[in-house]
């Protein structure tokens, strides 16, 4: 079929199997052109298959030679209908790494059922023995609790109060103030209960009791503070309750995992274009502010840059992280410069419509949201027909 992007809101609903598996073998190149990284040999990444999850799962086994599981929840083609971007990246990373001569396996089903965790520990029994590395990169707006099987879904809402500020539709260019009604304590509950540390800590307690959590094994999950304009719809809403949750849980195993002289963090990465971003109030006119000055500084990382540096510098450079007071690791760093969020702030306060060319990156925003799902990818013929029906190695034998 000839494969075109559809929406539906600021969900595109099709991909594109050539587009995607470009976009995964240039993140493959970037990292096969930097110094090997002394890491971990066995790597189980939980939501696996985009952004952060799927960069670190190309890190470690093309920056690192690791060995990878990798958990997500995609669909397959059926009939007329194009599989997910997660599919079709999944499917890409997989036929690379064998090329490779590394084990990469995929399982695909709802990470948060203990079925999933189950099925997992025995795929690791059967084919690694043990982890040495546990990524927790699990994106999803709502959750089936899997001892209760309560319906539990997340909002991105203020808390306390109405919150008011621009907002772009990136499609359009169109900037407009938007306003957002605070969460009820029951959104609160709920956001936290998907969006939290719950689930990561169960996966650790059910890897644990199994014993395939190596000596000195390491556990990290990703999460996002960002400047204070964004903080009453973000970190001082419902979502940045859920991550006070999942930064008090990276504690409570950091203690748990001591008896193995193990450890467990969060990283706080930096702001990056991705489809839960995309439909966060102010987020995509932020997002497209900062990447215009940060490519102006020459500061610019996406999520390969990002994760092999966290990699290479904080979590196998040889040395102690660099811990915040809370911590936690910053490879937001950069973004958080003083002078970028000055210019941040400047520029927030006087683009409108027609200055939103000059002043941002909103055309680099927009194609960067394509290239998520696997289109406007440099080389790629979208008026050619192209099989939309790609196996996942390990999981279509």
């Amino acid at each position: 079929m000839i494969i075109k992007p559809k929406f539906r809101g600021f969900i595109c609903t099709t991909a594109h199997p050539e587009g995607c598996q470009a976009q995964v073998e240039e993140q493959i190149r970037y990292v096969l052109e930097q110094n090997k990284i002394s890491g971990p040999k066995n790597v189980l990444i939980i939501g696996a298959s985009t952004g952060y999850g799927l960069a670190s799962r190309i890190v470690s086994t093309f920056g690192c030679g690791a060995n990878t599981i990798g958990v997500s929840f995609e669909r397959p083609s059926s009939g007329k209908r194009t599989a997910t971007a997660g599919w079709y990246n999944t499917a890409a990373f997989e036929k690379n790494a064998r090329q490779a001569g590394v084990k990469a396996y995929s399982i695909n089903g709802d990470a948060f059922s203990d079925e999933i965790k189950q099925e997992t520990i025995a795929l690791i029994q059967a084919e690694m023995g043990q982890v040495d590395l546990v990524i927790y990169s699990l994106a999803s707006p709502k959750r089936t609790h899997p001892h209760t099987g309560e319906q539990l879904n997340s909002v991105l809402k203020p808390i306390g109060q109405s919150y008011t500020n621009k907002n772009v539709d990136f499609h359009t260019g169109e900037i407009k103030s938007l306003t957002v009604e605070p969460a009820t304590e029951e959104e609160i509950r709920q956001t936290i209960a998907v969006m939290g540390g719950e689930d990561w800590q169960m996966w650790i307690d059910a890897l644990d009791q199994a014993d395939v959590l190596a000596e000195g094994v390491t556990t990290l999950a990703y999460s996002y503070i960002g400047p204070a304009l964004t903080h009453p719809i973000y970190r001082e809403g419902t979502v940045g309750r859920a991550k006070d949750h999942l930064e008090e849980t990276a504690q409570i195993l950091q203690r748990k995992l001591e008896a193995k002289q193990g450890r467990a963090f969060v990283s706080i990465n930096k702001a990056l274009v991705t489809q839960s971003s995309a439909a966060i109030p102010v987020v995509p006119l932020y997002v497209s502010l900062l990447y215009r000055i940060m490519k102006e500084e020459g500061l610019h990382e996406g999520c390969i840059e990002q994760i092999y540096r966290l990699f290479a510098e904080e979590i196998f450079g040889g040395s102690l992280p660099h811990l915040d007071a809370k911590g936690r690791i910053r490879i937001d760093n950069l973004e958080m410069r003083e002078h970028v969020q000055a210019e941040v702030d400047k520029r927030w306060d006087t683009v409108t419509d027609q200055n939103l060319v000059a002043l941002s990156d909103i055309e680099g925003y927009r194609k960067e949201f394509f290239q998520l799902f696997g289109f406007e990818v440099a080389g790629i013929d979208y008026e050619q027909e192209t099989n939309a029906d790609v196996a996942i190695p390990s999981i279509d034998k």
